[in-house]
């Protein structure tokens, strides 16, 4: 058991620069999974609006957990968000989304649909044996993350920028870190962190 290690190989003020090197490192997964796991908070109708209409089959939920105040049950967001009103959307704010996807398939309408609330994508996969450096693929932890408007992978505060993470095992591998970021241009950002 336990969390892979995530380094920060790239933080940057442009989505699409921290989206397009994310998917470079994907290339060099030796094997990726089918599926890509899509995480976006939701901070305003606008926001819903344009994931709605990238991913209308997610499942939206309240971001805040919300009770009934006469049974004290858990509420779920009921509403469709592709046809309920701006004023039952406002009222529901701020949602988020959480679910696997097929890979390749929504990961561009996702990144387009993006607003001003933190968001992630994974990709899990098992990096390639490298005998020189000694490193070795642990398909339980290695992967690729983009997280927007923020610095963590276990996502924390909000920032303006965004970061590209690669995930190894969970004994940590910055030699294998350092190669990667160099494939993009970069080197690696900060200590290594928490990852999934």
């Amino acid at each position: 058991m336990g969390n892979s290690k995530a380094y920060a190989v790239l933080r940057t003020t442009d989505a699409a620069t921290a989206y397009t090197q994310a998917k470079r490192l994907v290339e060099l997964l030796e094997q990726t999974a089918d599926e890509v796991w899509l995480m976006a908070e939701l901070h305003t109708v606008a926001d819903v609006r344009r994931m709605a209409k990238a991913l209308p089959q997610a499942p939206y939920e309240y971001t805040n957990a919300r009770k009934d105040p006469s049974t004290g049950e858990y509420l779920s967001f009921d509403a469709d968000v592709t046809t309920a009103d701006d004023a039952t959307l406002e009222a529901a704010l701020p949602l988020n989304l959480s679910e696997e996807f097929p890979r390749g398939e929504l990961e561009d309408l996702f990144v387009a649909a993006l607003g001003v609330g933190t968001a992630s994508i994974d990709w899990h996969g098992r990096w390639p044996e490298d005998d020189e450096a000694d490193c070795h693929g642990t398909p339980r932890y290695d992967g690729v993350q983009v997280v927007f408007h923020g610095n963590h992978a276990q996502w924390d505060t909000w920032t303006e920028h965004h970061t590209v993470f690669v995930h190894t095992d969970k004994w940590g591998d910055l030699p294998r870190a350092r190669k990667l970021a160099a494939h993009i241009g970069s080197e690696v950002v900060g200590e290594s962190q928490l990852g999934w």
